[in-house]
């Protein structure tokens, strides 16, 4: 088995490195750090839970962090014990496999850190400014990173156990809004009816997708819609979450999740967007948009953001009513100049 060599011997620019390469790296390492983004979507979770059960049934000791732990709804995830909060003294990986990651900001400190002195490897169905791993495949046409991973064990020709099986669906489905939203494809569906056949139980896994949240989750449904509000003959709409609003509901990082969808299936509505504000002076902005006329990647990413087309998203610093107020101003621009 050849040894994985150090990270200046592969530039860290390249976003066309092949699965070969990706599993000839894999295979050689002797431990792995699998993880993703902070404020983990169950693409980013469901996929690094995949790859970690993958790599284990290899025998390659195999870790899984994410900067924010387990998120409470994401408990039914087939062996979600698994992912664990950062620990700074547990810390020396042979390769960290990072998996729905656009930026490495985006890992936390703790895991951005071992970048710099640590082979990686990173899979991702966002645009990316500028490839950051030493492997990079990046595939933005793909709906979900999910998919891609499927793809890769496929060629592996690994053994996808129900668990594996599982957790790629669940990845797939939410990422594409339950086979809806844009670069759903028929490969798409193939591996979703693959999946099924290795051991999914669609049922199941749907329910406690999309029909098992708290009652607090309801409650911020009900304020945000109270206080919504639209713009351009119904064309945008808004919404907007406090600090303050927040603690008064008793909320939890994940409970906002899909949130902006309802306002965004109004007939009328082209875009929404959801303004939440964050303890450090950061204001979070998720936009969507059901025209690709009206494309929120490239209005996030005059803010330094980025993401795809029809959904994307950014972090601005400064007060919530400041921020919403200009990319407001700058999504109704575009839409003003539709027919």
């Amino acid at each position: 088995m050849n040894h994985i060599p150090s990270p200046a011997q592969i530039p860290p620019q390249k976003s066309s490195h092949t699965f070969d390469e990706i599993l000839a790296a894999l295979r050689s390492a002797k431990s792995i750090l699998v993880a993703s983004h902070l404020r983990p979507d169950a693409d980013a979770l469901g996929s690094s839970l995949a790859a970690a059960l993958w790599l284990r049934s290899l025998q390659i000791p195999t870790t899984v962090w994410n900067e924010d732990g387990l998120p409470e709804k994401f408990a039914y995830l087939p062996q979600s014990h698994l992912i664990q909060k950062p620990s700074p003294d547990h810390a020396d990986f042979d390769l960290i496999f990072l998996l729905d990651t656009s930026t490495p900001t985006r890992l936390g400190k703790t895991i951005e850190s071992l970048l710099p002195k640590t082979f990686s490897i990173n899979i991702d169905h966002h645009s990316i400014k500028e490839p950051f791993a030493t492997i990079n495949y990046i595939d933005p046409s793909a709906p979900a990173t999910g998919q891609i991973l499927f793809d890769l064990l496929r060629h592996a020709n690994a053994t996808i156990t129900p668990d594996i099986a599982t957790n790629l669906f669940a990845a797939i489905s939410t990422d594409t809004g339950s086979f809806q939203y844009d670069r759903t494809s028929h490969h798409t569906f193939d591996v979703a009816a693959e999946l099924v056949r290795l051991g999914v139980d669609v049922p199941s896994i749907s329910r406690q997708i999309y029909e098992s949240y708290p009652r607090r989750r309801l409650e911020l449904l009900r304020h945000v819609l109270n206080n919504c509000q639209f713009f351009e003959n119904d064309r945008s709409v808004c919404i907007s979450l406090t600090l303050a609003d927040q603690e008064k509901l008793g909320l939890s990082p994940d409970d906002n999740e899909g949130i902006i969808d309802t306002v965004r299936a109004v007939n009328t509505v082209i875009a929404a967007v959801f303004f939440e504000e964050l303890p450090d002076g950061l204001i979070r902005v998720s936009a969507r948009s059901k025209n690709p006329a009206i494309d929120v990647c490239e209005i996030c990413k005059k803010f330094g953001g980025g993401g795809h087309p029809l959904a994307a998203g950014a972090r601005i610093k400064g007060n919530l009513l400041d921020v919403q107020t200009t990319f407001m101003q700058a999504l109704n621009d575009e839409i003003r100049k539709l027919p």
